[in-house]
């Protein structure tokens, strides 16, 4: 991917529902620089402008470009993001900011965008495949919500699809998902798999088990859960093994993810990879690895053979999605 020089600067952005990522970009031949960054809380915010404001009070520069990933789709130059109550429109902040070019995208695409100019040292390989680097990508990618993306890699290049397919029904594949699916319906009419494959999904699994097993928390479990973020509490517990329920809902979303990423592979044929994003996959990098998400992944009847040859990489560069929005808004230019 290759940029000409420019003498002016970009914003580029990465909204998510927990946190938003804002950069000051500059590139040239060798590629996109950033300048600056900062990371706010998205739900202390009323709107997306709101943040760019407090993030441009530090700058002088000259801005004439902008490029956010959005966490929800993008339809006819506007987003309403899925898990935040904005709703952004490219016409709305190129009035406010006065910038030449204004570009919202889904942050699935931003990442996709970014895959050619990341280093190997961003990634970690959980299957290195047989298939080639040219093809379809599939993406997927738990945080607040599910991300999930698509892409074309063709000569280098990365031509991203619009998916949410975070929001696809979730299937069991053995009797207790059924029962988990059964449990959910109870309370909601439509379960689709950002419902567990998410960080409210991990606390939404153990909470079912917790029931399921007539399990009796411990206290200090309970308090820590009380006093921080409770996915981060369960994952944390599984990982140092200290509470064997923790270790078992982990193990179930790690499963349930590698169902769907399976089912990505196959429905787009990703033989040039999947690739697993968001906030989660670098946190609990050893359930990966080690963990029941290959055996699911792999885990379709006659087509097994087929994903053990797909490509499976974690990508560990949090800042992924910007990195891509910036690209996005360098290339966009006139």
């Amino acid at each position: 991917m290759t940029f000409e020089k420019y003498k002016d600067f970009a914003i580029a952005g990465d909204v998510g529902g927990t946190k938003t990522n804002l950069g000051l970009f500059t590139a040239d031949e060798a590629g996109i620089h950033v300048l600056e960054l900062e990371s706010y809380p998205s739900r202390k915010a009323s709107s997306l402008e709101e943040l760019v404001e407090r993030f441009l009070s530090g700058h002088r520069e000259r801005i004439s470009r902008a490029c956010f990933g959005v966490a929800g789709p993008v339809i006819n130059a506007e987003s309403k993001a899925t898990n935040l109550p904005w709703v952004l429109s490219e016409r709305a902040i190129q009035d406010r900011f006065k910038w030449n070019h204004v570009r919202l995208i889904n942050d699935l695409a931003a990442t996709a965008i970014a895959l050619p100019v990341l280093a190997e040292s961003d990634f970690r390989c959980l299957n290195t495949g047989k298939t080639g680097r040219e093809g379809t990508i599939g993406i997927v990618a738990p945080g607040t919500g599910l991300g999930i993306g698509l892409a074309i890699a063709k000569q280098g290049k990365i031509q991203p699809l619009a998916s949410e397919g975070g929001h696809v029904d979730f299937a069991p594949h053995d009797e207790r998902e059924i029962d988990l699916l059964r449990h959910l319906l109870g309370s909601m009419p439509h379960v689709s798999v950002e419902r567990l494959v998410s960080g409210p999904g991990l606390f939404t699994i153990y909470s079912w088990l917790k029931q399921y097993r007539g399990h009796l928390e411990p206290v200090w479990l309970t308090e820590r859960i009380k006093a921080a973020d409770p996915p981060s509490v369960i994952s944390q517990a599984a990982l140092a093994e200290e509470e064997p329920l923790c270790v078992e809902a982990l193990d179930l979303f790690v499963s349930i993810m590698g169902a769907v990423a399976g089912n990505l592979a196959l429905t787009a044929m990703t033989t040039a990879g999947i690739y697993l994003a968001g906030g989660i996959p670098p946190k609990i990098l050893p359930k990966l690895e080690y963990g029941p998400f290959m055996k699911s992944f792999v885990a379709k009847g006659r087509f097994e053979s087929l994903l053990h040859d797909i490509p499976v990489r974690v990508i560990l560069n949090d800042k992924t999605a910007l990195i891509g929005a910036a690209c996005c808004a360098f290339q966009d230019a006139d």
